[in-house]
């Protein structure tokens, strides 16, 4: 059974850093898309950032609105994806979830693509 953990929430001033992590067990992340989303009360859910490594390539996209800002990255090795957030705005408030596309052959970015959902993690920015 796969089961996603995330780490690494917590309340910072505007224009500070964070650095969420997720950790993997039951599921190689090869040939996974892998994807941080996050959801602020009374919003909708929206992507944040996605990353894919298969075969001798990887690949990662951002969503628009932390774009410069956010990095993702993953480590096979210790099964874990990390969401680095720097200059962090108080617009970025939300809870993050980390994702797991196991189903899907390719690359996918939307979450209607992923399958394995963590609990999430709350980020709260204060201006």
């Amino acid at each position: 059974q796969v089961q996603l953990v995330e780490s690494g929430g917590g309340s910072v001033q505007a224009g500070g850093s964070l650095r969420l992590s997720c950790t993997v067990s039951g599921h190689t992340l090869d040939g996974v898309s892998m994807g941080w989303f996050r959801q602020a009360p009374g919003k909708e859910r929206e992507g944040v950032a996605a990353v894919y490594t298969g075969p001798g390539r990887g690949t990662k996209y951002y969503y628009a609105s932390v774009k410069g800002r956010f990095t993702i990255s993953q480590d096979n090795v210790d099964s874990t994806v990390y969401l680095q957030m720097n200059n962090l705005k108080p617009e970025d408030s939300a809870m993050y979830y980390c994702a797991a596309a196991t189903e899907s052959p390719r690359f996918v970015v939307t979450a209607a693509s992923y399958n394995v959902w963590g609990q999430g993690t709350q980020v709260t920015i204060a201006s």
